[in-house]
């Protein structure tokens, strides 16, 4: 029985699931962007983002233990270099699976999982999101006191400009 075990074993044994991960997580560093099943991209995610993380601190101890998961030299100055750049300034979440359909052979539900911040698309509504306004913190109390604040004062500038209208039609 398999009481309280999370782990998805993907119908393999732990040597073959490793290599998988180990593969899958290559060729996502490589390209940015890989389709396979949803249930290998749900494994693949908790399997890369804690290297990603790992990777955001480039220090010699980090450098080896993702070098003992992935066995790439090439993957580890790809993760180290370019994609840490990349995802310094995000919290966590570096990657995205979106669901594409269903494979015409067996019926098995595929995704495409990818990297967010190597995503041009999204990425340039929101850096020009963030170059035009300053970073907002948010709050869930006191929500309401500042939009009467702001309601109020946008009645007292709207108010004169309508005058100013009706007397300039009278003339």
């Amino acid at each position: 029985m398999r009481h309280g075990d999370k782990v998805n074993n993907l119908g393999r044994k732990k040597a073959h699931r490793d290599a998988l991960m180990m593969n899958l997580a290559n060729a996502l560093i490589e390209h940015k962007r890989i389709f396979t099943t949803l249930a290998k991209a749900k494994a693949l995610r908790g399997y890369i983002e804690p290297m990603i993380t790992k990777s955001k601190g480039d220090t010699t101890n980090n450098r080896r233990m993702v070098f003992a998961d992935l066995r790439s030299k090439d993957s580890i100055k790809e993760l180290f270099g370019v994609i840490s750049t990349k995802v310094g300034d995000r919290p966590g979440g570096y990657t995205r699976i979106i669901k594409t359909g269903f494979r015409p052979g067996d019926a098995a539900e595929m995704a495409m999982i990818e990297l967010v911040d190597f995503n041009e698309i999204y990425s340039q509504n929101k850096n020009t999101a963030k170059a035009t306004e300053p970073k907002k913190r948010t709050r869930r109390a006191g929500g309401a006191k500042k939009k009467a604040e702001d309601t109020s004062v946008v009645d007292q500038t709207s108010a004169p400009e309508t005058t100013e209208e009706t007397t300039e039609t009278a003339e």
